[in-house]
């Protein structure tokens, strides 16, 4: 099955910007789901944004607007352009597939802080 490995996460400001990859070991052309979710200390994991082979995407309201997700089929890579961080932005970020069984990436930090 296909590895997912994140990467691109770090600190940032607020109101600053951050492109995180999610880069699989094989080819993702056949993968109909992948996704990008987050964790913040004490709370659920939650979906921020997905994208379906074929290039319809969803984002959550709280990043509606900031974020955008992105896949290039030929790189095998799932991108999340963030921008406009907030604080509340901060937390742990895994990428997803969907491909026969879930698929999960080990994570990335995100924090956002002066």
């Amino acid at each position: 099955q296909v590895q997912l490995v994140e990467s691109g996460g770090g600190l940032v400001q607020p109101g600053g910007s951050l492109r995180l990859s999610c880069a699989a070991s094989g080819s993702i052309v056949n993968i109909y789901f992948m996704g990008w979710y987050r964790q913040a200390p004490g709370k659920q994991r939650e979906l921020v944004a997905s994208i379906i082979k074929g290039g319809t995407t969803n984002y959550a309201d709280s990043v509606k607007g900031r974020f955008t997700i992105s896949r290039d089929n030929a790189k095998n890579t799932m991108y999340l352009q963030m921008n406009s961080l907030k604080p509340e932005d901060t937390a742990v970020y895994y990428c997803k597939a969907v491909s026969g069984m879930f698929i999960w990436g080990q994570g990335t930090q995100v924090t956002v802080s002066s």
